[in-house]
């Protein structure tokens, strides 16, 4: 295959920016899209071209499979990267690439619709002999065969949509009377985000690891995994604090993860970066959740420990590249990436958008921040709130942890609020620091989480409060009349509060 020379990124964001900078340093001219909301985003800038595809809703612009097509065609791009979300998973728009003559730098159409398909790719790993998690394998088509499939298997459920992931169109559901709205929201999430209202269901798994592998295959058939990545930390079903290696897989559990992921990709000719994930129970039985047929947002976590760049792979494998590896290798170190969100967490996380008046970025050894913003920049009210991922990497996990917390303790951000006070508090719970913690860790510890203190700016409020109490004590000493009576009393203009102490004496 020829090499490619020009990639259209159809994504917005710090993923855009990511996709771009490999693509430059491969010498690959890159282009960029852009919505109305988007005109001044860092991704435009970075980008040595830029195509303007429609008004701020996704909806109407990075998901119109046509403009991206025309894009690329006006740009005379011979590929196109779908980084994480909008198109990136939807395998019509794989083909439609391939009928334009265009690369699509990830999976085939055939494994996408064999795997991206959530509910498909429930049945395929049931063929194929993958432990799933109970549930259906087709998506449900009406809310009463909801409620009557539900009946049977008993509550808690998870309502899935059956297009996408990250967390969009997800519901836990523990009784019958929530039911029915849980299952409207989750079907009008899933259309929002992927276009899709599918929905399936699957049985809830009490206190569950949430453990995913990466996978990689080149176009002939090699297919290995690069170790895992524990992604327990979730709220709302969105991860927001990812690591690798986990702290719960020993070596035998990895290898056998391992091996059952590789197995899956293998079962639907998987082609590229992929990611097959799991949920661990308490006896450490894992169960197959789902595939996601594209790069992951925690990505640079396995960047971190295995030294490679998977973005660079991806390009490669679509060129017609053979893998170079055998085997996994083995972790080197530890890494620890957190999402840092335009959210406010004492408003029940609600987003935060606006401009961003200042921004200090952590920086130091081993310290990576992928981000799409910068001072000056309006965060915009129509897309994910995720303005960057900090990642670090360090010797051990404790070391990790030390190290993310000081990043985490340089990172400013002014003008907007952000999560990332609410990430050094997960960082510095015991739970965390122990390691064995579940996918219900952040709503269990909702309350101690959003109330924990940092020292430093306890220490500051207390000083702050102190001489703000001393300008008002000076001010309104100036407007007291002097002792003794007149105005140029016998105190010779001293203050009352400083005769008081002397009386005192």
């Amino acid at each position: 295959m020829p090499k490619i020379r020009k990639v259209l990124v159809a994504n917005r964001g710090e993923i855009a920016i990511r996709v771009m900078r490999t693509c430059k340093e491969l010498g690959i001219a890159t282009v960029a899209v852009y919505s109305e909301a988007d005109r001044s985003a860092l991704h435009v800038r970075t980008a040595d071209q830029a195509i303007f595809v429609g008004p701020p809703p996704s909806r109407e612009s990075y998901l119109v499979q046509q403009r991206i097509l025309d894009a690329a065609k006006q740009a005379g791009a011979d590929a196109i990267h779908p980084g994480y979300g909008f198109l990136s998973e939807n395998a019509a728009f794989v083909r439609a690439c391939e009928a334009e003559g265009l690369t699509f730098i990830g999976p085939p159409a055939s494994a996408m619709d064999s795997m991206g398909e959530k509910t498909r790719a429930r049945a395929n790993m049931i063929k194929a002999g993958v432990p799933v998690v109970p549930g259906t394998t087709e998506p449900i088509p009406s809310v009463e065969e909801a409620r009557a499939y539900v009946e049977k298997i008993g509550f808690p459920v998870m309502l899935k949509a059956a297009g996408g992931g990250g967390g969009k169109g997800m519901r836990k559901v523990e009784r019958m009377e929530d039911f029915e709205s849980s299952w409207r929201a989750a079907k009008s999430e899933a259309l929002n985000a992927f276009g899709n209202d599918a929905v399936y269901i699957e049985k809830y798994l009490e206190k569950p690891h949430h453990v995913e592998i990466q996978v990689f295959a080149d176009q002939y058939g090699n297919t290995i995994h690069l170790n895992e990545r524990e992604c327990s930390a979730q709220r709302r079903h969105q991860k927001v604090v990812e690591e690798t290696p986990s702290p719960i897989l020993s070596p035998e559990l990895r290898a056998k993860m391992g091996e059952v992921a590789v197995k899956a990709a293998k079962a639907v000719n998987y082609v590229g970066a992929g990611t097959v994930e799991f949920l661990v129970d308490v006896h450490r039985n894992f169960y197959f959740l789902e595939m996601n047929t594209r790069l992951q947002v925690e990505h640079p976590v396995t960047e971190w420990v295995t030294g490679l760049d998977l973005v660079a792979m991806q390009i490669k494998a679509a060129e017609g590249e053979k893998l170079g590896l055998t085997e996994a290798p083995t972790p080197r170190g530890h890494s620890i990436e957190v999402r840092v969100y335009a959210e406010d967490p004492s408003r029940n996380f609600m987003p935060s958008p606006g401009k961003i008046t200042y921004l200090r970025v952590p920086g130091g050894p081993n310290v990576r921040d992928d981000s799409g913003v910068f001072p000056g920049y309006t965060v915009p009210n129509v897309y994910d709130p995720m303005i960057s991922k900090l990642s670090v990497w360090a010797p051990t996990r404790r070391e990790a942890i030390a190290r993310t917390q000081r990043a985490l303790s340089e990172y400013v951000v002014k003008g907007i609020t952000t999560n990332i006070r609410y990430l050094k508090a997960i960082l510095a719970h015991p739970e965390f620091i122990e390691g064995d913690y579940d996918t219900s860790f952040l709503t269990r510890q909702h309350d101690a989480l959003l109330g924990a203190e940092d020292p430093k700016l306890s220490e500051m409020a207390l000083l702050a409060s102190v001489v703000h109490t001393y300008q008002k004590d000076q001010k309104r000493a100036k407007t007291l009349p002097a002792a003794g009576g007149g105005q140029g009393g016998g105190n010779g203009g001293v203050s009352p509060w400083k005769l008081a102490l002397r009386t005192r004496r």
